[in-house]
């Protein structure tokens, strides 16, 4: 059996490719070598499969962009804002490949995310300009005003969703490893998608000279759909200003409800929910004396059984083995090993999952008698884990500590959902211990220390002398006849000479017992230790979950052994790392976005306003996940972070809309109504584009993945969400809050010019 690894910077795809010619040109030879090389596995495949989902999806979402694009401002406009599409994404390419990246899944998924934010700033900045046309505005004058108009608030919404993104790279820990790539496709996509919107698309909207002076059919239904679209907006508006307490409590029960579903459990927890690899072993663990050809037969007992319940088409290949066994982290090597693995045929309707054909032969296996323990062991795509129960028995007393493991194993099979239990303590073979009669040993009259170096000439030899040749040192060791001794109890019968001139066999002055030897002692943190394993069932309990009622349950057999402390590891570690740093990093890109958004309006309070997108948006993700069914993952969270500099977009150019009508001279409540009505379009077709950009990886058109797909759920279900509730809730605080504001000023005026002016 041949495992083939690439090198870093190889093509996996044309590696195998190169593997299948060399296979097939040397099974032509078959009938003169007489051996037949078998392809068992092929990771291309789901490699292959992923790629095909990622363009897929980059397909349908590119499609469904354009044609929001196209349903608002027409196929023009639409087909001008795409056309940056493909300059953008040949610009990041070129970027990551001047870093050294390389083209891989996780670039892609990036792409699929960013697909419908890069048109985002290009969308406000045309739909400046086709406002201004519609109205009759020279197009040159149409350009530079709209620009003038969006530039900073366009600016500040990409630099607030680089800032949301950014701080992912400094994610530690395998989740950190496997996605680093995305935020930085993300933020250098978006850094180009601004250029492209402040510099390649006004110039291409002039050179089209795009003109509404004889508008077609479909135009004309098009500015009667945006101009309905407006009324009914500012009607529910107006009816929501009027009942601003009302409002907000109902928007502030969605947030505790969505908190409350999460806590309840009501959102299923996988936080590393990924797609299984279509193989998986068959683990056959025999006694420790058992010989290899014993082993070999009963994994192929074993193996017989596995055939007869594969269903046809399921298998590609099969082989068997025995001496090792492969684990995620190490080979357990030995006699008593013996591993069965089963590679599988790519996933296509009426094929089981490799979870439901391990339950299946589960019942069957495990009823082959001989084995001490058969389990099976399955791979998934995604970064490497650890399993999701690992914890490490830690004692002085190896009897304890076995003992101690053997508690917890029963613990865990009373579990639900708990899975393949077991540890890492090789079981030794039987040996003979021998301890002295001390009162034997007496009446006998020999020296303990003769009996003791006459077992050692016979087992192992005893060393008389040392020396030095040529600067190494040599032992001259006396040792009995190699077959002196036919079995391990005729050591017994062995006579040794007494003071006078008689003879006692050993078993007079011995305590004999056949015990089972260590096969190894393990260590952790400088005390002995045994590693207990175990899997979860797909669908059950969460990880966290499992392991805290470990703890609790521990709780209660602790004071049975006194000197044992256990240690979680495990997928455990792995999860509180990234929940901790993730976390952190949301606090931290929220700092950003605060600094960003403090810089732009100069003001302390209008940043908090628009931040208070982020809860909406997370209760948006919580309805989502409820209503597909989507596990609440390490993914979710992170799309959760990324959204929250995607979320607050539409509420900058709501707010800087609303400040400049302010300043104009408006007053507060007509500022924020004709803000609301001016930029309504522009807010849903930049939330739509983004929408429509991961909706089919979301839904799974283009292919379903486990591992990408809660990540654009958690992004279209909290965007969805967030801006249907921006446009009610933005408005309403900017209302509010202004309005007091600009009643302090008016006071403090007033009481300035009341107030009677000193003479000289």
């Amino acid at each position: 059996t041949l495992a083939v690894m690439k090198k870093e910077n190889a093509n996996n795809l044309e590696l195998v490719e190169r593997i299948k010619d060399y296979i097939d040109r040397r099974n032509a030879l078959a009938a003169e070598t007489g051996t037949e090389l078998v392809l068992i596995d092929d990771q291309t495949e789901p490699t292959r499969h992923a790629i095909g989902i990622m363009q897929n999806n980059a397909a349908i979402g590119l499609a469904l962009v354009l044609l929001v694009a196209w349903a608002f401002l027409g196929a023009r406009i639409a087909l001008l804002t795409a056309i940056g599409i493909p300059f953008i994404l040949a610009g990041t390419f070129w970027a990551l490949w001047t870093i050294g990246e390389t083209l891989n899944v996780t670039v892609l998924l990036g792409v699929v995310i960013v697909l419908g934010m890069l048109v985002d700033d290009a969308v406000v900045v045309v739909e400046a300009i086709y406002y201004r046309l519609r109205l009759g505005v020279e197009p040159m004058r149409a350009a530079l005003d709209s620009l003038h108009e969006v530039a900073r608030p366009v600016t500040s919404a990409v630099l607030t969703t680089m800032a949301a993104f950014l701080p992912l790279m400094l994610l530690p820990g395998i989740l950190g490893d496997f996605m680093r790539v995305i935020p930085m496709v993300v933020t250098i996509a978006l850094a180009i998608s601004l250029l492209e919107a402040f510099w390649m698309l006004p110039a291409h909207v002039l050179v089209a000279n795009v003109r509404f002076e004889h508008p077609g059919r479909i135009q004309r239904l098009r500015e009667r759909f945006t101009h309905w679209l407006r009324i009914r907006y500012v009607r529910l508006l107006v009816r929501a200003l009027r009942w601003p307490r009302l409002t907000l409590a109902g928007v502030m029960v969605a947030m505790g409800l969505a908190l409350a579903a999460v806590a309840a459990g009501m959102v299923r927890m996988d936080f590393f929910a990924s797609d299984t690899l279509r193989l998986f072993y068959v683990n056959v663990e025999m006694p420790p004396a058992t010989p290899i050809e014993k082993t070999l037969a009963k994994v192929r007992q074993i193996e017989a059984k596995v055939r007869a319940n594969i269903r046809a088409g399921e298998m590609r290949a099969m082989v068997s083995y025995a001496g090792n066994m492969f684990t995620e982290t190490e080979p357990r090597l030995g006699d008593h090993y013996g591993q069965i693995l089963v590679g599988l045929n790519p996933q296509r309707p009426g094929l089981r999952t490799v979870d439901e054909m391990m339950e299946a032969l589960r019942p069957v296996v495990t009823a082959v008698p001989g084995p001490m323990q058969v389990s099976f062991l399955r791979l998934t795509g995604g970064p490497p884990t650890s399993r999701p129960i690992s914890i490490k028995v830690r004692g002085d007393d190896y009897s304890e500590i076995t003992a101690a493991t053997a508690a917890l194993k029963e613990l865990l099979a009373g579990m639900r959902d708990v899975i393949n239990i077991e540890d890492d303590a090789s079981r030794g073979r039987s040996e003979l211990a021998l301890q002295l009669d001390n009162d034997a040993v007496r009446r006998s009259g020999l020296n303990p220390l003769e009996i003791d170096r006459a077992l050692r000439l016979l087992v192992d030899g005893l060393v008389v002398a040392e020396m030095r040749d040529r600067g190494e040192k040599l032992e001259v060791r006396v040792k009995g006849p190699e077959n002196s001794l036919d079995a391990v109890d005729s050591l017994l019968a062995l006579r040794l000479p007494l003071p006078d001139g008689s003879a006692i066999p050993l078993a007079e002055l011995v305590h004999a017992d056949h015990v089972e030897g260590l096969g190894n002692i393990r260590h952790y943190d400088f005390r002995r230790a045994i590693t207990l394993e175990a899997d979860l069932k797909p669908g059950g309990i969460d990880t966290i979950a499992a392991n805290r009622r470990i703890r609790e349950e521990w709780a209660q057999i602790q004071p049975r052994f006194p000197d044992i402390d256990l240690d979680f590891s495990g997928e455990l570690d792995d999860i509180q790392e990234s929940l901790d740093a993730i976390g952190v990093l949301f606090i931290f890109g929220v700092g950003l976005m605060y600094l960003i958004l403090g810089t732009q309006f100069r003001s302390y309070w209008q940043p908090f306003m628009i931040l208070a997108t982020v809860p909406m948006a997370f209760t948006g993700v919580v309805l989502g996940m409820l209503i597909t069914g989507n596990p609440l993952s390490l993914y979710t969270l992170y799309g959760v972070v990324a959204l929250a500099g995607i979320a607050v977009n539409a509420a900058i150019v709501l707010i800087s809309a609303a400040n400049a009508r302010l300043e104009a001279g408006m007053s507060v409540l007509h500022a924020t109504l004709y803000a609301a009505r001016r930029r309504v379009v522009p807010i849903l077709i930049t939330s739509l584009t983004t929408i429509a950009g991961l909706f089919s990886l979301a839904t799974g058109l283009g292919g379903k993945s486990l591992l990408w797909g809660p990540v654009a759920t958690a992004i279209v279900w909290g965007l969805a969400f967030s801006t249907v509730l921006t446009l009610i809730v933005i408005p309403l605080l900017y209302r509010l809050s202004m309005g007091r504001r600009v009643n302090r000023i008016q006071t403090c005026a007033d009481a300035t010019t009341s107030s009677p002016t000193p003479g000289r």
